[in-house]
């Protein structure tokens, strides 16, 4: 369920509203009748790294650095 509030209401009424939020409800805010944006519910993260990450990283603890590292740290940010 969307409901939709201007942004003037949502700047006024803010606390009543993240309370909507986070009992469910989608938010589209407007300005002069046109969308600007979605307040919607923050999703819960997914426990532990993807399987991506996981793939990324037991790969590169396989791989042997290439190349000198000789700059410092101030030469790097010049």
């Amino acid at each position: 369920m969307m409901k939709t509030v201007t942004a003037a209401e949502a700047n006024r009424q803010f606390s009543a509203m993240l309370r909507e939020v986070a009992a469910g409800t989608a938010v589209l805010v407007t300005s002069r009748g046109k969308p600007v944006a979605t307040i919607e519910p923050a999703r819960a993260p997914a426990a532990g790294p993807s399987a991506a990450k996981r793939r990324l990283l037991e790969h590169l603890r396989g791989v042997r650095a290439a190349g000198k590292r000789n700059w410092s740290r101030d030469e790097l940010y010049r």
